[in-house]
């Protein structure tokens, strides 16, 4: 089985109804989204319950929305003695794991998330930027791809997720070239992500240093668990490495890769996806066919989860 890590999800996981039936179902995970609602002085709950979709995609809202359901799933994965050796998140997930791993506290995380989805709405102006996704080349042709295209706008990778999947980010010139030049250089799809800006690039850098500020106001606290970096794809417990990776995260790729064979390298055999959807689980599965991997992100997944877990422990 080898080492368990729990990985947290990020933006594109949300789903209207997510959370309600562990609300329903554990007390636990009830009172995190009270206290979430009662941080952020409205009812984020309702609208992970019931929507609308349109307003749950607001990156502002996306962000703390995601966060909390994230977190219901851990305290519900806790409260039955599950502990993980190691913790990572992609881009937005990497709040909640600090909150697993006890650097950050879930009000501060909440709080963190809901300013960090506000300013990146704000860092560039809507439609004139976004993402998107290219499958089936390498890294070297992506890379040669954005080479080409940036001499007509902007253009970076933005996830390494997995192989033959890289997203790129950017303006709109520098996506339209890229999308051109990558079916040509042989992708075998190329899709536009409904996200509402170009994150995870340097047009990301004002939402970054506007962010630094509110990140070096709140207490961090050294990690009780190893957590892995996006911006690094490396393990570190230095308070003032993971504040910094946090700010630099905002404008830099999501190496997520060589995050898991990072976890691979450290022992980890066992990785558990607690939050809302199962996207991770799917990247992870393309990493690596021996990893064993689960998602606990509803009533269900956690149950079975826990059921494995606790069973082969």
């Amino acid at each position: 089985m080898g080492k368990l890590a729990f990985l947290f999800p990020g933006q594109g996981s949300q789903y209207v109804g997510m959370g309600r039936d562990l609300a329903e179902g554990f007390d636990v995970a009830g009172s995190v989204f009270a206290e979430a609602d009662e941080v952020l002085g409205w009812q984020i709950s309702r609208l992970c319950f019931e929507g609308p979709e349109e307003d749950l995609r607001l990156t502002a809202n996306t962000q703390p929305a995601i966060l909390t359901t994230s977190v219901a799933a851990l305290r519900v994965l806790e409260q039955h003695g599950l502990k993980p050796d190691f913790v990572g998140g992609h881009s937005l997930g990497e709040y909640t794991a600090l909150v697993a791993a006890g650097v950050l506290e879930f009000p501060d995380a909440l709080r963190l998330t809901r300013l960090r989805g506000e300013l990146m709405e704000k860092a560039f102006p809507a439609g004139m930027g976004g993402m998107i996704a290219i499958l089936g080349l390498s890294l070297a042709d992506v890379d040669e791809v954005c080479a080409k295209a940036s001499f007509h706008g902007i253009v970076e990778p933005a996830n390494i997720n997995c192989p033959g999947q890289i997203v790129l980010a950017g303006d709109a010139n520098g996506l339209e070239q890229a999308m051109a030049l990558a079916k040509e250089a042989g992708a075998k799809k190329v899709v536009r992500l409904a996200v509402s800006g170009p994150f995870h690039c340097r047009l990301m850098q004002p939402a970054a240093e506007a962010l630094s500020e509110a990140i070096h106001s709140i207490s961090f606290k050294p990690p009780e668990c190893p957590v892995v970096a996006n911006v690094t794809a490396s393990i570190t417990s230095s308070v003032a490495e993971i504040r910094e990776n946090l700010i630099k995260q905002v404008y830099n790729p999501v190496r997520w890769e060589e995050s898991i064979k990072t976890l691979m390298a450290n022992g980890v055999g066992t990785v558990v996806e607690v939050g809302p959807g199962s996207v991770l689980a799917g990247l992870v599965k393309k990493i690596h066919r021996d990893l064993t991997v689960w998602s606990a992100g509803d009533a269900e997944g956690l149950q079975k989860v826990i059921a494995v877990l606790k069973g082969g422990a």
